[in-house]
């Protein structure tokens, strides 16, 4: 779903972007790994940051989270239809919303049984994934220099338009995102075994998996597309019926809709245990609270789950780009945050406690603060804008409510090992 989009404004210069971002992701997953062992909580982010940084960098880390966990299932499940498309013509919201209305009936089911689901889909992800790799590397129309070779289909000399740097920096905030679903171990860590060690285990190794599968094929796309037009264009199904055949087309073109449907999946039950999590530590008003709270008789906060399934399926109406760009910056600005708090992960008892310990620390968190404020900096002014406005109606909800009753709410708790939700 994102990788055609960073095709049509990054052009070849796409496999390089994603290479940039996934080395990024590298000292971000640094960062989760060590404060996730330190902090196994459903909270993720915000019971890391909170603790580590205080309540109200916590609180302003849980928003940007909230928008995450919003937008990014409605974006992603938005994508479906473009890939059902060899089978069956669907209007792209409508399809996006079915979508969200199945994960979220999956979401309700014991995380177990999630399990086998998203394993199943995955097996069907890879071989895509593998199909379209072969492919493109065995009607390869340019070599490997074509990966340095920065252009874009556009109105300059030749059709074709040079990629910059500062484009490639703005394209950053995408790349981020394509493999950010590395972080979701800390959010299930009070349903991992051993979650001091198996939290760090599952957060780098999912990084490097995710990020050999997306790039291998990316990179075949970029050396076996017909034309820099065509590349543009980013329609990767048309692409491999070119290179085979029709069947083989919307093999691959069904695997990918499952591979949305899966990530959608994911998502809601991540998702929803970030809400849980936050009215365990008391965020809302209490009537709130106790429902957010509740569990099915799967273990699944099952009101939790709907508030993260139903809205999502409502923001499969709203403009694609402008959803794109508050995520984009939403992540960049969470991972931040949270490599702020990685710097401070040391200091007193926590630099005794045990955990994973990330290496070249403190180089690795202060060098990614440096580098994603900069990321911030070059982003879209309207969505900044946006993600700004809504960062600070939440400071006001802070310094109105969760401030003047420090003493009973956003009270950020981390369950001893074994007592998970």
């Amino acid at each position: 779903m994102v990788v055609p989009d960073l095709f049509s404004s990054l052009g070849t210069a796409t496999a390089l972007t994603i290479a940039i971002g996934s080395l990024l992701c590298v000292g971000v997953a640094f960062c989760y790994s060590e404060l996730g062992t330190l902090i196994p909580s459903a909270g993720g982010e915000y019971a890391m940051v909170s603790t580590m940084a205080g309540r109200l960098a916590g609180w302003l880390v849980f928003v940007l989270s909230l928008l995450v966990v919003m937008i990014v299932p409605p974006v992603i499940a938005m994508g479906t239809a473009d890939y059902l498309a060899p089978v069956v013509h669907l209007d792209p919201s409508y399809a996006g919303a079915g979508v969200m209305i199945c994960a979220t009936l999956a979401g309700l089911l014991d995380l177990r049984a999630n399990a086998w689901i998203t394993g199943i889909f995955l097996v069907l992800e890879v071989v895509a994934a593998g199909v379209v790799a072969v492919l493109g590397f065995a009607h390869a129309e340019r070599g490997a220099g074509s990966l340095v070779d920065l252009s874009v289909a556009g109105s300059g000399p030749g059709g074709v338009d040079a990629v910059t740097a500062m484009l490639i920096v703005s394209g950053l905030a995408i790349a981020l995102f394509v493999t950010q679903g590395f972080s979701t171990a800390v959010y299930l860590s009070e349903e991992l075994e051993n979650p001091r060690r198996n939290v760090a285990r599952t957060v780098l190794a999912t990084l490097g998996i995710s990020a050999v599968i997306i790039l291998v094929p990316v990179i075949a796309i970029t050396m076996g597309a017909e034309s820099l037009t065509a590349l543009t264009e980013g329609d990767i199904s048309a692409m491999v019926t070119a290179w085979s055949n029709s069947a083989v087309g919307t093999f691959v073109s069904l695997c990918v809709a499952l591979a949305i449907i899966n990530a959608g999946i994911v998502m809601v039950i991540q998702n929803s245990r970030v809400l849980f999590a936050s009215a365990r530590d008391k965020a809302w008003p209490t009537p709130v609270n106790k429902a957010l709270s509740k569990l099915g008789a799967s273990g699944a906060p099952w009101i939790a789950t709907l508030l993260v399934g139903v809205p999502g399926a409502l923001l499969c109406f709203v403009n694609l780009d402008t959803l794109y760009g508050v995520t984009g910056v939403s992540v960049t600005g969470m991972y931040l945050l949270v490599a702020v708090a990685a710097l401070l992960a040391r200091r007193g008892s926590h630099g005794h406690a045990a955990a994973w310990r990330m290496p070249l620390w403190p180089a690795v968190p202060v060098v990614l603060i440096a580098v994603l404020a900069y990321v911030l900096s070059r982003q879209e002014t309207e969505y900044l804008v946006w993600t700004g406005g809504i960062v600070l109606v939440a400071t006001l909800y802070w310094a109105l409510y969760l401030r003047p009753r420090r003493d009973t709410r956003w009270l950020v708790s981390v369950p001893e090992d074994g007592q998970g939700a």
